[in-house]
């Protein structure tokens, strides 16, 4: 006789069926509620506006801020290249417009390690002063996050509002200074006012350069754009005969730093505006920058070691950042040879100049060694 096993009951199938059912529906619940927490590992800190952040991401992010060198916006250019001997242009600032960040109601919170805030210090001024240069060897120390592009937030696009400006921001760890840089406020007459709104903390920072040798270097730009524009005589004076200067042409007018500077008291102490000499920051850039590092109250990191003296460029260089065989230079649009301007044009506009430096050699309480 064959064996055959006992078929279990219709009653004792539904159980089963009620058991497998049960099973899936609390494995299902348990990958749901982990999908969350446990794809970013254990959660044991958050940032300042409240999103988690593991420990793990943290100390990866402050280790690379420590241990690299910032060049995404840096144009490089070989040491050694052959310039000329005549006089050079440190600093450009025809940068390209920012692009506008996409909308996103949650602009102004982390989305990882840091968070994106408006900036503590900006660098307001002046055009062809060494702004570039300032903002890329700042970059150097771990404790500042700048945005590359000068946003023209405060002149420009204003209109945007304050959560598109916080959107260009990089974004900052606790302790971390947010900076940016757009020449044109020092001129602006608006720009003072603007940011006093968005914050009266707020530090600047204004690198000056004799004005006669700026206008030059202001022409020279525009020339290498536009090589058909009139001479800088023609544009500088109004009346070649009597010697009366033109002070409508802008890069005439960026150089009477007294009256600019009179509007931005009217809304920040002085105690709160840093005046860096852009001459300085050629000579002595390790001085100029502890004198900024102080400014904004962070230790005195980047010194003389993290630079050398490019001979044929005729400014300062970053030396190789780690992990580089390489050093860093501004590219080759910095350092443009000066068109040659007759000496009697050079005499007129400094005898112009000079009551206007006087005036802000008072005002400054430094004298900047321009006559």
């Amino acid at each position: 006789m064959e064996y055959s096993p006992p078929r279990p009951s219709p009653c004792c199938r539904k159980k089963k069926a009620l058991l497998l059912s049960i099973m899936l529906f609390i494995w299902i619940f348990v990958l749901y509620s982990c999908v969350g927490p446990c794809s970013t590992g254990v959660l044991l800190d958050r940032d300042r506006d409240g999103a988690p952040v593991s420990a793990a991401s943290e100390r990866t992010e402050r280790a690379d801020l420590l241990s690299r060198l910032r060049w995404e916006d840096v144009e490089y250019e070989e040491p050694g290249a052959a310039r000329g001997a005549a006089s050079r242009d440190l600093l450009l600032s025809d940068e390209p417009e920012p692009r506008a960040p996409e909308p996103s109601s949650m602009s102004s919170f982390s989305n990882g390690a840091g968070s994106k805030k408006l900036p503590q210090a900006i660098i307001i001024g002046v055009k062809k002063g060494g702004t570039r240069a300032l903002l890329e060897f700042l970059r150097v120390h771990p404790d500042i996050r700048a945005v590359g592009a000068e946003p023209h937030f405060f002149d420009r696009n204003y209109d945007n509002g304050l959560e598109w400006y916080r959107d260009l921001m990089p974004k900052t760890l606790e302790g971390q200074i947010t900076m940016e840089k757009t020449p044109s406020y020092f001129v602006t007459k608006e720009a003072p006012a603007r940011i006093s709104a968005m914050s009266r903390d707020t530090k600047l920072i204004v690198v000056v350069r004799d004005p006669v040798t700026r206008a030059i270097s202001d022409y020279t730009q525009t020339l290498s754009k536009k090589p058909d524009i009139p001479s800088f005589e023609s544009l500088t004076f109004k009346n070649r005969t009597t010697g009366l200067i033109d002070t409508s042409w802008s890069a005439i007018q960026i150089g009477i730093y007294a009256k600019h500077l009179d509007n931005w008291l009217q809304y920040f102490p002085m105690e709160q505006i840093l005046f860096v000499s852009g001459e300085r920051l050629i000579s002595d850039p390790a001085g100029e920058l502890g004198r900024v590092q102080d400014f904004l109250g962070l230790k005195r990191i980047i010194t003389d070691k993290h630079f050398y003296f490019n001979q044929t460029k005729g400014f300062p260089c970053l030396k190789k950042a780690e992990g580089s065989s390489k050093p860093h230079c501004l590219g080759k649009t910095k350092g443009r040879t000066h068109p040659d301007i007759r000496p009697e044009v050079v005499r007129r506009l400094r005898d112009f100049y000079r009551p206007f430096n006087m005036k802000f050699y008072q005002m400054t309480a430094h004298n900047f060694g321009w006559d």
